[in-house]
């Protein structure tokens, strides 16, 4: 089959490790021919190209900044991005008849593009679900349901949904909302189609855990909590900053927080101000970096804003996963990651709303014992519902 897959992500190399990357790779081991056509923003300044890698063909446009930006440049962007993205499909890929498209949010504004593939080439569309625009942007007061944003991207939303042959949700939590807030899509297309990798072997090899620790300067003799991924909006950044406050005094504990975001340097303020000696902020680290830092810690941490209404599922899970950590999730009470966590025994859940309830779950983890165990239930879980195997196969059942 000719796949083309759509994204707004900088995929910079085939080899690099990732949901989407994973994901491409089985497809082009199982013989498919991929095309990929992904955004490369403004201010990398660099041109838009066509080039072939490793199999997999690159169609990488240049686009308006979508990411460390503000909120109107932001919104500018992704409007464009369609005319941007058909303008050079037809451009560079007008001799390539596709069977498939892919494509996932964010955005939600690639409905020009998908209708254009699938009237051309007669192809089918699979819609991976990450992100449910424009409630989530609602949900944290961005803007409200009587602004014309509001109703311009809902219509988007809204035509994104009905062209697409199939929609694959991250849980089922997702499958429910989308179902339950568009009673015009049938649910016989929608279906879970989580987020998922290619598991790599991660010793805990105890030499080199020692050596990525002083190479960050991160105590050898605490029981390290990590969070690593976005800093925005969506993780709630003042209950995150009220749990460390509330562990300033706490000597058996330390945390690691890694990433980049809008939210960063409010963070980043409060740990000038208050100067906890038990807390590491890092900037955004290269992949790799950050798995072998991941790797040496002892409990992965999920943070949502309590306000959400739709149910997010963070796909930074699967690093812990993979490093079989526990993990010990902070979120909002729509979501069903906690549920999945707890039901599948490799963490414990608490709504991110009261801070009496974190510290509680975060004592319990002090537990050599129980983190142990949740770590080995969090590979294991990992392998056997959460690797692009299981998402191939769930998308090309509908292909046989």
């Amino acid at each position: 089959m000719n796949i083309l897959f759509l994204s707004i992500g900088m995929l910079n190399h085939i080899d690099d490790k990732g949901i989407y990357t994973d994901l491409l790779r089985e497809f082009r081991d199982h013989g498919h021919n991929v095309y990929v056509v992904c955004a490369r923003e403004r201010r990398l300044n660099l041109p838009t190209e066509f080039v072939n890698e490793k199999g997999v063909n690159f169609l990488r446009v240049k686009i308006g900044n979508i990411t460390k930006t503000n909120i109107i440049e932001k919104g500018i962007s992704t409007i464009r991005i369609e005319s941007l993205f058909l303008k050079q499909i037809k451009k560079y890929l007008s001799a390539i008849k596709f069977d498939l498209v892919i494509y996932s949010t964010p955005p939600i504004t690639f409905e020009k593009v998908i209708r254009y593939i699938k009237n051309r080439d007669n192809a089918k569309s699979y819609l991976l679900l990450k992100d449910i625009f424009p409630q989530n942007a609602v949900d944290l007061n961005m803007f409200s349901k009587k602004s014309i944003f509001y109703w311009y991207f809902r219509n988007k939303e809204k035509k994104l949904y009905q062209i697409s042959d199939y929609i694959g949700c991250m849980s089922q939590a997702n499958v429910d909302f989308i179902l339950q807030n568009n009673p015009e899509i049938s649910p016989e297309k929608v279906e879970v189609c989580p987020n998922s990798i290619e598991p790599i072997e991660m010793d805990k090899d105890e030499k080199e855990i020692q050596e990525i620790r002083r190479k960050y300067n991160i105590p050898l003799d605490k029981i390290v909590f990590i969070y690593g991924g976005n800093l925005g909006k969506p993780q709630g950044i003042d209950f995150i900053i009220e749990c460390l406050r509330a562990n300033k005094s706490n000597d058996q504990i330390y945390f690691v927080i890694v990433g980049s975001g809008t939210e960063f340097n409010k963070l980043k303020s409060f740990l000038d101000t208050e100067s906890p000696n038990n807390v590491k902020l890092l900037n955004q680290l290269p992949k790799d970096d950050y798995e072998k830092l991941a790797n040496s810690c002892d409990v992965g941490l999920i943070f949502l804003d309590r306000r959400f209404t739709i149910p997010n599922f963070p796909s930074r899970l699967l690093s812990y996963m993979q490093a079989s950590m526990p993990v010990l999730a902070a979120t909002d009470i729509n979501t069903d990651i906690g549920k999945v966590i707890e039901e599948g025994k490799f963490g414990l859940w608490c709504e991110s709303r009261y801070v009496n309830d974190f510290n509680e779950k975060l004592n319990q983890l002090c537990n050599d014992d129980l983190r142990k165990q949740m770590g080995a239930n969090a590979r294991k879980y990992l392998e056997e519902n959460y690797t692009v195997k299981h998402s191939y196969e769930i998308i090309m059942k509908h292909f046989k």
